[in-house]
């Protein structure tokens, strides 16, 4: 069900937070959908997804970095398993189609920010 993921950092600036991560860290740009989305590689295991604030916290507050599960399958099929396992999920699936991403969001028992991604094939 689960397949990878990414650790998401909500930034102030997009266009400094790429230069940051790529150029100062000196971190991989695996890929960049214009100023809304980008993916940087920091290894083996670790994927930082870097989003514009305004979608989410503020940068530097409570939630302003969750993590991101990619899922196999359909999003509707891991959140009915999930939630049969007790978690309980933040609104419906939001269906991103013209993005090509179906988003749940949920935390685990700390509350921390956590939620399913389901790239959409079309």
């Amino acid at each position: 069900m689960i397949a990878g993921g990414n650790a998401t950092v909500m930034v102030s600036d997009f266009g400094r937070a790429v230069d940051f991560y790529t150029k100062t860290l000196g971190l991989k740009l695996m890929s960049r959908f214009g100023n809304e989305w980008a993916e940087v590689s920091a290894g083996p295991g670790l994927t930082i997804g870097l989003h514009p604030a305004g979608h989410g916290p503020k940068p530097g507050t409570e939630g302003a970095i969750s993590v991101g599960f990619t899922i196999t399958g359909t999003i509707e099929d891991a959140v009915a398993t999930l939630k049969a396992k007790g978690v309980a999920f933040q609104g419906p699936v939001r269906d991103n189609a013209d993005e090509g991403i179906k988003l749940a969001f949920f935390g685990d028992p700390d509350g921390n920010s956590l939620y399913l991604c389901e790239v959409v094939h079309g």
